[in-house]
């Protein structure tokens, strides 16, 4: 029974599950931590779809449930499994003639002479690293010789990575065109009959215009036929998403499951909240009246441990500390090495850990083995392995089970070893920062914590809910429950050389920054709510930057450099207004969190070069980048604005909490009377423009929200009210646009503009669309904070931290009390 529930794991494919689910989310979250341990369902129904990374690439975690030896699939869909016919570069190095020039006709043919063409090695493509050739010009044409002995009887895929327009030859028959790009590999059915003994030509033709390219191609077919065993999909019945927890409900024939996926993300324990470890709990109970023998099987896939599926890794079995372990990571190690957006860690070590006392069967095998299992019927599983894409194994002997539930976790950690570079040291993650602790002694508290640690969660997911039910309503409470464990876990926690606390984010899905400042800016109302101190980690490195004379230019600086190395700024322009605007808005907010000025009073010379730069350059900003680069340089900007008065009032109202009422009523004066000049510059009549010198104009005004929150007050109450009123005219189906240039709009924004509301009727006309977009957009990716309001289109965003920002209306609510 063990070789045939390994065998299953591994190898089954998965159909879909017939009952539809009630969507709560674009994707759900599983395991978070930080922006590298991330595992999602990109599913309404667990078993329907092969988890994955907040990336897209695949992470696949599986499960399955014995009922007197008839198997029950209920988590995740297993990836399916090729054979190569030859390789692409996720699998090995290979070379191909190629050239930028176009060639003459017939370049696709075998009988081409491309003596004269260069030799490059794949993949092409424009980013250093990953690129083995670069290319760097608008068109590419390739050619791929290659010689097969027999030709496979199975179905043939072209497996191809393509930026972005491309046309695909096979022995000179053109088998595949797209324009368009895509951001990993996709198998296209080809006929196998265009192979032959001998010598092959694969060819093709890549355009890019825009944006990045990249070119990476091979061939492979489907396996042997395999027998496979008898699975049966199990029913989902129900899902329960919380802010810490994500709850499946199954039918498992005459069993009942309810599996629970836990990460105890919660702010008032900062080594809990380090700590890599999540929880995964079974619990089956039978529906008939009758008992029944079960087993519980979990198999997780050594992609976890990778940057790319076909990485050299080795899994080991054993057993520490109370627990039985599985281990896995890559043979290479190349730790912090390598940087950039769409990345997954490839150093330190996955874990999967089962107390003793539940008498776990622990093995290692690989996908292919597990297909060879199917059709021999023999044992390819080990307790010591070594080769690509392994799967770690654990079958849980439940035993008999009857009406009384019986109920089981596993354990899933990751040990990173050194998390980030900063400022040329290598920084160990908080949980063992002085190196003496250990990934299996964390593991071990975790399992001894499990009910205590749970029944937290529980009682604070329940009082997170009610607080923002209380405050903006029922779409606002799940827009918030969607948000919690993505806003967090797209940061990490370190402590600096200094001993100061970092929280260290990573611009996700938008340029890979780490610590960018206008990231923590939206970020911070959940951080305000729940702990200050996570906000001060967010602006440490910043104000370090400066203070210690690497950055020296009289305003704040962007960023850090590119997660997960914070050596200085990377992005290639500076956000003078925006940023020091954004550091100098929080430390206020921070002071009146904390009730009392403390952390500006240790920055404040820092914050002082930054306010006297704001007061010279802020009212009418120059041709220059804001939080929404992403839709080019603006000169004049009215809400960037906005931003700089508020930061000078609040930086004002710091020096009066620090007793200096001099510089106070200074700072206070000059926000006012900005203020004052604003509403005449910006005055388009019925509302203020998105630039001084063009009223014909409109934008969101989310950086006014501080003025309320905050308690400022340099804006009368009827410049919200005059806004929110023409806001709610230029709604569309997914909500209210960014600002009169495009239908697209930022979720993060909208729900500060949303704030600035008088009444509860028009707070929720203007947030209930944001969860509409949530519950009914096509992309299923974790949620983007930025997409198009006419048909709920993903822009291009994903599992960014700034939907933190949406707990900007419970933080309003908290500070008026």
């Amino acid at each position: 029974m063990m070789n045939k529930l390994l065998s299953i794991a591994c190898g089954l494919l998965c159909i879909s599950c017939a009952n539809a689910q009630v969507r709560q989310a674009p994707a759900y979250p599983l395991i978070t931590h930080d922006p590298y341990f991330s595992i999602w369902s990109t599913s309404d129904t667990l078993n329907a779809a092969t988890t994955s990374h907040w990336t897209g690439a695949n992470q696949s975690l599986n499960g399955i449930l014995s009922v007197d030896g008839k198997l029950y699939n209920f988590l995740g869909k297993v990836e399916k499994v090729y054979n190569t016919i030859i390789p692409a570069g996720d699998e090995t190095n290979y070379t191909v003639k190629y050239t930028e020039s176009k060639p003459a006709d017939g370049w696709e043919t075998a009988s081409f002479k491309d003596a004269d063409w260069k030799t490059g090695a794949a993949p092409f493509g424009f980013e250093k690293g990953d690129a083995k050739t670069q290319w760097r010009t608008d068109n590419i044409w390739t050619r791929r010789t290659f010689n097969l002995d027999k030709v496979s009887a199975n179905k043939l895929y072209l497996k191809l990575n393509h930026d972005e327009n491309v046309e695909v030859y096979l022995n000179g028959k053109q088998v595949y065109s797209k324009v368009g790009w895509t951001d990993s590999f996709i198998y296209i059915p080809i006929s196998k009959d265009l192979l032959k003994t001998g010598e092959n030509i694969l060819a093709i033709h890549c355009v890019n215009l825009t944006g990045g390219r990249w070119l990476d191609a091979g061939l492979v077919a489907e396996p042997e036929a395999d027998n496979a065993a008898n699975i049966t999909e199990a029913k989902q019945t129900g899902l329960k998403f919380n802010a810490t927890q994500t709850i499946y409900e199954f039918t498992c024939g005459t069993a009942n499951l309810t599996l629970t996926f836990t990460s105890p993300l919660l702010m008032n324990n900062l080594d809990l909240l380090a700590r890599p470890v999540s929880y995964i709990s079974a619990k089956v109970s039978a529906n008939d009246g009758n008992e029944h023998q079960v087993k519980l099987y979990f198999g997780a896939s050594s992609t976890v441990a990778t940057h790319i599926p076909f990485q050299l890794v080795k899994g080991v079995e054993y057993s520490r500390d109370g627990l039985n372990i599985l281990k896995a990571g890559t043979i290479e190690q190349p730790m912090l090495k390598r940087t950039g957006d769409n990345v997954r860690i490839d150093w330190g070590y996955m874990y999967v850990g089962v107390p003793e006392q539940a008498k776990a069967i622990q093995t290692v095998s690989t996908e292919l083995d597990a297909l060879k299992i199917l059709t021999a019927n023999t044992d390819a599983a080990a307790t010591d392995l070594t080769g690509k894409k392994l799967v770690l194994n654990t079958l849980i002997p439940l035993g008999t089970v009857g009406k009384t539930a019986k109920e089981q976790f596993i354990l899933m950690g990751y040990d990173d070893m050194f998390s980030v570079q900063y400022f040329g040291n290598n920084l160990r993650p908080w949980w063992n920062n002085n190196g003496t602790e250990t990934i299996e002694h964390q593991m071990a508290l975790a399992a001894q914590q499990y009910a205590e640690v749970v029944k937290q969660c529980e009682a604070f997911d329940t009082q997170l809910y009610n607080t923002a039910l209380k405050s903006g309503g029922e779409a606002y409470a799940n827009l918030c429950k969607i948000a919690y464990r993505q806003t967090i876990s797209a940061h990490k926690l370190a402590k600096s050389p200094e001993g100061e606390i970092l929280f260290l984010s990573k611009e996700n899905y938008s340029n890979g920054s780490i610590n960018t400042v206008d990231i923590t800016y939206p970020s911070a109302p959940l951080f305000l709510i729940y702990n200050t101190e996570l906000l001060k980690g967010m602006m440490n490195g910043i104000f370090y930057y400066s203070e210690s004379g690497r950055w020296t230019k009289p305003f704040a600086s962007h960023d850090l450099g590119t997660y997960p190395i914070a050596n200085g700024q990377t992005y290639g322009e500076d956000m003078p207004i925006e940023e020091s605007g954004n550091m100098l808005i929080l430390s206020a907010a921070i002071a009146k969190a904390d009730g009392n000025a403390e952390y500006a009073k240790k920055h404040w010379k820092t914050l002082t070069i930054w306010a006297e730069y704001l007061s010279k350059e802020g009212f009418d900003p120059a041709n220059q980048l804001s939080s929404d680069d992403f839709s080019g340089h603006l000169a004049r900007n009215a809400n960037l604005s906005v931003k700089a008065i508020e930061a000078l009032g609040s930086y004002g109202m710091l020096a009066n909490m620090l007793g200096d009422k001099t510089t106070g009523k200074k700072y206070e004066t000059m926000a006012k009377d900005m203020a004052k000049r604003w509403m005449k510059a910006a005055d388009a009549g019925d509302h203020y423009a998105l630039t001084f010198d063009n009223k014909n104009t409109w934008s969101q005004k989310y950086n006014m929200v501080w003025d309320k929150v905050l308690g400022l007050n340099l804006f009368p109450k009827t410049v919200y009210k005059k806004e929110i009123d023409f806001y709610l005219t230029k709604q569309n189906k997914y909500g209210l646009p960014l600002d009169s240039r495009e239908t697209y709009t930022k979720s993060d924004w909208v729900t500060w503009s949303a704030t600035l509301a008088d009444n509860q009727k028009d707070f929720d006309a203007l947030v209930a669309p944001m969860y509409k977009f949530a519950v009914e957009t096509s992309d299923r990716s974790p949620l983007t904070d930025w997409h198009r309001t006419t048909n709920a289109q993903r822009m291009n965003f994903t599992a960014r931290s700034v939907v933190g920002a949406y707990f900007i209306k419970i933080l309003d609510d908290k500070f008026k009390k």
